[in-house]
């Protein structure tokens, strides 16, 4: 693969392929496994991610790239084959979650600014040496009613741009994800709400993405969709949520950025496979739309799994019709009927 990092970036969307999100911390993979019952020990976590790098099928045909937490980049399978490898064998390209978190806002009661610039220069040099051709951070936005304020929504965007120049300086194509949260307190906001603040923190990053001369064409954008509160009354069908984000997206997202990799944020399964499709039926987008799932794309293979290892090719099954079903989207050819299908 080229190391141009407009490459990258197209290798990252390439068509009817999107990038698998199984950088969970230790924190957060232990909230998945609690749930069936699998103690959060190190071999676990590798047995989990190695099943996931070996579904062929799912890797090889609707996988472009694999976010990793930092842990897993430097695992090897229980064969001693780098996981790093698997991912590349697959064609895929292997990435970094490099973000140490959202942490309180000093002054912003509510808001939180992501941390973890300190350092990041020389992680950077030993992630690429691993393998890593990409990373990823997470900026997170509350809403309400009266959140975001000005100085969270400027504080993270800068955060962001100043990532991303560090990522492209060491030859690693960063993913940029300002996260306007469905399933924040108090999570009833509407769509409308949405949409304005989804168009204020985007127009924000890619001001600050300016200032800090860093190359659009060698970014991946990670945005919410827009999309109501996970306890709002009222919930839109795909079509609707299309509208919004379209919109949002064709105002404030140059058309040098080669591709948008939506996360699923909260979202059902079902819900971020059909709000994708919708909005791949527009035919006039000046970037490729795929997804970048965590949960959306594992949910099913992990309840299958369960910790087992008779249970491998079942997870699997299960962890490919998820992608596939993605993959479909991601090319505006998903159909509801496909998942009763399988």
């Amino acid at each position: 693969m080229s190391e141009r990092l407009e490459d990258i970036a197209e290798a990252m969307v390439k068509n009817g392929q999107g990038l698998l999100a199984a950088d969970e911390s230790t924190g957060t993979i232990k909230k998945r496994f609690d749930s069936i019952g699998v103690d959060n020990v190190e071999e676990n976590r590798r047995d989990y991610r190695e099943m996931l790098f070996r579904s062929r099928e799912a890797m090889d045909n609707y996988v472009s790239g694999v976010i990793l937490f930092e842990e897993t980049l430097h695992q090897k399978a229980a064969d001693g084959t780098p996981l790093v490898d698997l991912i590349r064998d697959a064609d895929a390209v292997p990435g970094i979650k490099v973000d140490k978190g959202a942490q309180p806002m000093p002054g912003h009661a509510g808001e939180t600014v992501t941390e973890g610039l300190d350092g990041l220069r020389d992680r950077l040099k030993g992630y690429y040496d691993a393998g890593a051709r990409f990373a990823k951070w997470r900026a997170v936005v509350s809403i309400d009613e009266t959140l975001p304020t000005w100085g969270a929504i400027r504080a993270n965007a800068h955060a962001l741009a100043r990532y991303a120049a560090l990522c492209q300086e060491a030859g690693i194509v960063p993913i940029v994800e300002p996260e306007v949260q469905m399933d924040g307190n108090p999570g009833d906001h509407s769509i409308e709400r949405c949409h304005q603040v989804t168009a204020e923190v985007l127009k924000a990053v890619f001001g600050e993405l300016h200032e800090q001369d860093v190359k659009l064409e060698g970014i991946v954008l990670k945005p919410n969709m827009v999309v109501p509160g996970s306890k709002c009354a009222v919930q839109p069908g795909s079509e609707e949520v299309a509208h919004h984000t379209l919109s949002v997206l064709r105002r404030h997202v140059p058309s040098a950025v080669p591709g948008i990799a939506f996360l699923s944020g909260g979202l059902s399964d079902s819900d971020a496979t059909a709000h994708l499709a919708a909005m791949n039926l527009q035919k006039d987008l000046p970037w490729k739309l795929t997804y970048s799932y965590g949960r959306a794309l594992q949910a099913a293979a992990l309840k299958a799994w369960g910790g087992k290892s008779e249970n491998v090719a079942a997870a699997q099954a299960a962890f490919t019709h998820r992608a596939k079903m993605n993959s479909l989207a991601a090319q505006g050819r998903y159909q509801p009927d496909l998942e009763a299908a399988a």
